[in-house]
């Protein structure tokens, strides 16, 4: 059986790190998803992703195919692997959903796919893995080795500023992208 593992990291060189990381560690690149706000995605036009990959320091697997997407609610971002495909996908379509729709379609909690979707679109870079069972404890020390966000404590922040979900309508939300 397989489970879906996610983590964000606040930099999009930290998530980075994570996919070199698991890819070296044998996680195929067809089983690890990244989506992520950079610097790259806010000053390109998310059409022209091409090529992207080398620029952003994937030089094979997962983040050489790395390219611009724009996702609603989010704006454009850096993407790669099936959960991008899947968010892409749904926008392209006009479907509802999106990033949250992908995320719970994977089997996240509608609560966790829209912390997830807020975190990308305040600048975070979200890493996703689909695992084996026996996989699980390696994976979660790599996602967890990075000091990912603490998921309680920026939802608790989130919500102090009056966040309750997810917007996909709402503008990009222009903070500090690394």
């Amino acid at each position: 059986m397989t489970q879906t593992l996610t983590r964000s990291y606040d930099s999009y060189e930290t998530a980075r790190s994570v996919v070199e990381a698991l890819e070296a560690g044998g996680v195929s690149s067809a089983d690890i998803s990244v989506v992520g706000r950079h610097a790259k995605a806010d000053d390109s036009n998310a059409r022209e992703g091409a090529g992207i990959g080398a620029a952003l320091g994937g030089a094979a697997g997962l983040l050489a195919g790395i390219g611009l997407i724009a996702i609603p609610g989010i704006g454009p971002v850096v993407a790669a692997g099936w959960l991008a495909a899947t968010a892409a996908g749904a926008a392209a379509g006009g479907v509802a959903g999106g990033i949250v729709g992908a995320l719970t379609s994977a089997g996240h909690s509608e609560e966790d796919a829209n912390y997830y979707a807020e975190t990308v679109r305040r600048g975070g870079t979200v890493v996703s893995v689909r695992v084996a069972d026996e996989q699980v404890p390696a994976v979660e020390a790599i996602l967890d080795g990075a000091t990912p966000i603490d998921r309680d404590a920026r939802l608790a922040e989130y919500r102090a500023a009056g966040w309750n979900r997810f917007d996909e309508t709402a503008a990009p939300h222009r903070s500090t992208v690394i």
